[in-house]
């Protein structure tokens, strides 16, 4: 997670959500967008908050506050992404979200290498917003070494009982090969990948060779999904909006994963996206302006109801035929 600064509807942000508006309406009718990934916390609580977005940042991060930027941009709705450690957070979550219908889910906290898991597994199971989990490289957690652990690997198969998700954080060529493991052992568990815009942004020539095979292996997988999220770049203060300085990673994902399995996330409002959701949206309809409008739906919308299994909320929110 990058620190972010604060929040404001620039001139330059309106342009791009105009510009974004334009694109939608020349897809004909627009294509709704869900938001595969956001961040809901809220630092004025009593007992404060353990993630803020950046040091120093006051101002939480609520509903409210991303419809306002996100349905102007045809945003119809959001899966929250867990951004704390505290197992009471996931309530917290749960409660928020209840009387707010542009927030479709939630990916919670829970550890399944611990006894009390099925306990608390099953406790939030029985809200339909609680679409599952997310285990990755944050919080000290080691999902290489828990991928190899079987009271973890036991906790992953109820959680593929439930018909939950496994959401991964922050990664890491490691933590890829730890995804194929944990595939190979929890047949059928759906596992969505995020932020591998990132990551392939950090490897070299040489990184991106090595790590080749295990993404091969990966695409083989019909129940893994990718996040393409934290894709936008900051140049001299301000995003970029030319398709061409992403083009080159677009189509490595497309090109390998297929329009099946990528999804759209804006990491709202975690480091760039906090100012950018225009430019986010922006460059991803350039993007897929050159692709069918089917591959398009999936990549906006219907590819995050296989891999989430979402429910609908508001009349605005498409629904799977």
């Amino acid at each position: 997670m990058r620190p972010a600064t604060g929040t404001h509807l620039t001139r330059r942000n309106w342009l791009l959500a105009s510009a974004a508006s334009a694109l939608g309406e020349a897809q004909n009718p627009p294509i709704p967008i869900i938001d595969t990934h956001i961040h809901l916390f809220d630092q004025t609580r009593p007992q404060g908050a353990p993630y803020t977005a950046a040091p120093g940042n006051t101002e939480p991060a609520l509903p409210a506050r991303y419809r306002a930027l996100a349905q102007p941009l045809g945003i119809a709705g959001a899966i929250e992404i867990e951004a704390s450690p505290w197992i009471e957070d996931n309530l917290w979550v749960l409660e928020i979200e209840q009387n707010a219908p542009i927030m479709v889910g939630a990916v919670g906290n829970l550890h399944p290498e611990k006894p009390e898991f099925a306990e608390y597994l099953d406790r939030y199971h029985r809200n339909k917003l609680f679409l599952g989990i997310r285990y990755g490289n944050l919080w000290g957690y080691d999902i290489g070494a828990q991928s190899q652990n079987p009271t973890f690997v036991y906790g992953l198969k109820l959680l593929q009982q439930a018909g939950l998700v496994l959401d991964t954080a922050n990664p890491r060529p490691e933590l890829m090969e730890a995804v194929l493991r944990i595939s190979d052992r929890v047949p059928g568990l759906r596992i969505v990948l995020d932020h591998v815009p990132a990551l392939l942004g950090q490897l070299d020539a040489a990184g991106r060779e090595a790590i080749e095979p295990t993404f091969r292996e990966l695409a083989a997988r019909n129940e893994i999904y990718v996040k393409v999220s934290e894709v936008i770049k900051i140049d001299k203060g301000k995003a970029v909006t030319d398709l061409n300085a992403y083009k080159p990673t677009l189509d490595y994902l497309f090109d390998t994963f297929g329009e099946d399995r990528l999804l759209f996330g804006s990491d709202w409002p975690n480091g760039s996206a906090v100012n950018n959701l225009p430019a986010i949206v922006s460059v991803m309809q350039q993007y897929f302006a050159g692709k069918t409008r089917a591959a398009a739906e999936k990549y906006f919308w219907k590819n995050s109801v296989a891999a989430y299994q979402w429910i609908r909320r508001a009349p605005e929110q498409p629904q799977a035929g």
